[in-house]
């Protein structure tokens, strides 16, 4: 695996690293991509909320009363990247039911592998949560870069991204444009191709997630 940047959190836990290599299989099935990915979701879920404020609060258990911690401080946004950070969202509400939810629809041009924005639709108070922001490929990062800007200019800046598989090519993409903001992954693989994969990747994870091709 190769060296990770400083500003990337890979998640190494056996149950991620386990369902991540099921999901590589080129024979894996739709429904068992989308429900490993959701599975994965959650517990990457966990990393990306390590850091959130706790306050005590006085609670009555059936024995007696306590301080308990309960969270606090901003409110979370879960930012889905269109159209296949829906596969991450699902498990991450799963996790947190009352986050707001954010989507950002891009697409890749095939030729110059630009990013090109198609819909926008975010809570207005960005500037008071932190967010989240969903996609489980970091290949090029220009999506990711774009999505990121997108929810600067809307306000947003308290930030992380949560990706399945990332790029060195990637990393360093994203990191440059955007240091403020840490990015956790599963995994950091070897390399793009001249197409814009990551090898050795899983292909196209919503095509892959959706059954499309």
């Amino acid at each position: 695996m190769p060296t990770t940047h400083p500003n990337v959190t890979v998640i190494d836990h056996p149950l991620v690293q386990h369902k991540l290599t099921i999901m590589r299989r080129r024979e894996t099935s739709t429904a068992s991509f989308r429900q490993l990915l959701r599975e994965i979701a959650m517990l990457l879920c966990y990393e990306a909320t390590r850091d959130l404020e706790l306050e005590l609060v006085d609670i009555e258990t059936p024995i007696q009363a306590m301080q308990a911690p309960m969270l606090t401080g901003k409110k979370l946004v879960f930012a889905s990247i269109l159209r296949a950070g829906e596969g991450l969202l699902d498990g991450m509400l799963d996790l947190v039911p009352a986050a707001r939810v954010a989507h950002v629809g891009l697409y890749r041009d095939p030729n110059t592998l630009a990013a090109v924005e198609y819909y926008f639709k975010a809570p207005d108070d960005m500037g008071n949560r932190r967010v989240i922001v969903l996609d489980p490929m970091l290949a090029t990062a220009n999506s990711a870069i774009a999505a990121i800007d997108r929810l600067k200019e809307a306000g947003a800046t308290d930030m992380k991204f949560v990706c399945l598989l990332a790029s060195p090519e990637g990393v360093e993409n994203l990191s440059g444009h955007h240091p403020d903001v840490p990015i956790v992954s599963a995994a950091v693989d070897e390399c793009l191709n001249d197409h814009g994969y990551i090898v050795p990747g899983l292909g196209d994870a919503g095509d892959r997630m959706f059954g499309t091709k």
